[in-house]
């Protein structure tokens, strides 16, 4: 095998190990961490300045800012974050990915081989899911040190080719461009950093060239964020957009003075691998502490170049994104229940349909519910199918138990469409068949519905906020809705028996209370969804 070859495969070998332990690590840190990550990104970005350190902390811990923007991106796609709050996530992670270079420029390669081999047996040995994933941490801590050293190793037999990188270092831009292209091919930021470490510990890329590189390599780590908003809504897209345009101008900013921060980032250490870890820090550091007091106007920016299209979505999901199902399960689940509070908003807006179709007359009103309906089913399925995706994912008990709940739920607001429809059927009987109710009638209905309009209406919103008080009125109004069925389905057969109303209008008036009572039972089970996720939320 020619010593050139076998200099390509090890180079190759050592790029997919280190890339394999940071997978490894970082998926290892995040089923750790659980739904502590989905609660610290959904909480704690209220500011942008929140939201850097917690894009910091989750990207320090998952090992993957590509990760943490995906997230991110999805977050924005489902409405669970303002572009606003996004930004400062996205800065953070810039931030946190940093961390991985700071840890690959030890020299302890040594105590790698020992990691794996802990890290191997905890795994094989583990009783519990939790020691099983501290095991495989261990193990791809190891192993991404062990691919660090094995592309030294490729690196050290190029030694005598040092002519390859002066072109770069004339031309900065170039390596720039090359850092933003390998980084884009592998999708790591951070083999692109352990890969330029390596060249530049053995002496054939200079520290400016290297610079530059990972400058670069800061802009290719955005074209995840990029693939992942195609086929998301336009918030999604100006997310990922924020990313591209936040690092390439920070790139565009410092490269001018390039020999300057070389000179400077020599005198911060000795060795030049920590050089390169340092230079990739404090470009980040300080690329954030200059765009974060401009926050708001950079964001107002972006939506120039990516406009909101005005649009509000109507069929279809407008929430539910995929890729935060492997993102993160929980933040999924959350995106899950903010669908199903815009299904039930349909649902409620179809018994408002029902009662303008009944009291005034309006064909157009029952035809809009029938329209709605279809809106409804269609949500139906595509909410199923997006928690059958998220079962799929090996979820915690908790998780597991919030999930069923909630698809038991989404049931719950189809037969509210479902009856609401059934009203509309009775409005199109009546009306076919000349069939009024009479003035105490209307007056009865319209109590009747009064009432199972506000504890739909309490449901949803309680579901929405996820209000324990707002779910506990809700159970207290369907005892009123059952005790109001019974007096009114009594007063109306009195009335029959005294011929105050038609024996036809009769039946149907009797049909119409029995739906009405039946979408209380169903706005009663939507609060306990709500209970359900107090049990598991605390």
């Amino acid at each position: 095998m020619k010593m050139s070859l076998k200099v390509l495969l090890q180079l190759v070998g050592g790029i997919g190990m280190l890339i394999y332990g940071i997978k490894v690590m970082g998926d290892s840190l995040q089923n750790l961490a659980g739904d502590r990550l989905r609660r610290l990104i959904a909480k704690l970005t209220g500011t942008p300045v929140k939201g850097v350190l917690v894009g910091t902390a989750v990207t320090t811990i998952i090992q993957s800012s590509s990760a943490t923007t995906v997230m991110t991106v999805s977050f924005v796609h489902a409405g669970l974050m303002t572009l606003y709050q996004a930004f400062g996530v996205i800065m953070g992670a810039n931030i946190g990915t940093t961390v991985t270079a700071q840890i690959m420029a030890f020299k302890i390669t040594d105590l790698a081989y020992i990691s794996v081999a802990i890290g191997a047996f905890v795994f094989l040995l583990a009783k519990n899911k939790r020691q099983r994933e501290i095991g495989a941490g261990l193990a791809g801590f190891g192993v991404l040190f062990i691919g660090m050293h094995m592309m030294g190793d490729a690196m050290s037999f190029l030694k005598e080719r040092q002519d390859l990188f002066m072109p770069f270092r004339y031309h900065p831009l170039w390596a720039v461009l090359a850092g933003t292209a390998v980084t884009m091919v592998i999708q790591s930021s951070s083999a692109t950093v352990g890969l330029t470490m390596a060249m530049a510990a053995q002496g054939f890329m200079p520290l400016n060239v290297a610079i530059a590189f990972i400058m670069g390599d800061n802009i290719g780590t955005t074209i995840t964020a990029v693939l992942a908003s195609l086929g998301a809504n336009r918030s999604a897209k100006q997310a990922a957009t924020c990313h591209v345009m936040f690092n390439v101008m920070g790139t565009l900013i410092l490269l001018p003075f390039l020999p300057w921060y070389s000179e400077f980032i020599s005198h911060t250490s000795s060795d030049i691998s920590r050089q390169v870890a340092n230079a990739h820090t404090l470009f980040n550091v300080g690329n954030t502490l200059l765009f974060l007091p401009f926050t708001r106007p950079f964001v107002n920016l972006v939506r120039r170049v990516v406009p909101d299209d005005g649009m509000v979505k109507v069929y279809g999901a407008a929430f539910l994104d995929r890729n935060l199902i492997t993102a993160s399960p929980a933040a999924a689940l959350d995106a899950l229940k903010k669908e199903m509070v815009r299904m039930a908003r349909f649902a409620k807006s179809m018994l408002e349909g029902c009662r303008a179709a009944i009291v005034n007359g309006s064909d157009l009103e029952a035809r809009e519910v029938l329209n709605t309906e279809k809106i409804v089913n269609e949500l139906t399925h595509e909410i199923v199918a997006y928690g059958t995706l998220i079962g799929q994912k090996g979820l915690s008990e908790d998780l597991s138990f919030i999930l069923n709940s909630c698809i038991n739920g989404v049931g719950d607001i189809e037969r509210m469409g479902d009856h609401a429809t059934n009203l509309v059927e009775m409005y199109e009987y009546m009306r076919d068949h000349n069939l009024k109710f009479s003035d105490q009638g209307i007056r009865e209905f319209e109590e009747m519905f009064s009432l199972v309009h506000q504890a739909v209406a309490m449901s949803i919103e309680a579901l929405d906020r996820e209000d324990l008080d707002l779910a506990n009125q809700v159970m207290a109004l369907e005892d009123r809705v059952d005790e109001m069925e019974k007096r009114l389905r009594a007063r109306h057969i009195d009335r029959l028996n005294h011929g105050k109303c038609s024996p036809g209008a009769g039946v149907v008036f009797i049909d119409i209370l029995s739906n009405l009572e039946r979408v209380g039972d169903h706005a009663h089970n939507l609060a306990c969804v709500v209970m359900d996720l107090a049990k598991v939320r605390g």
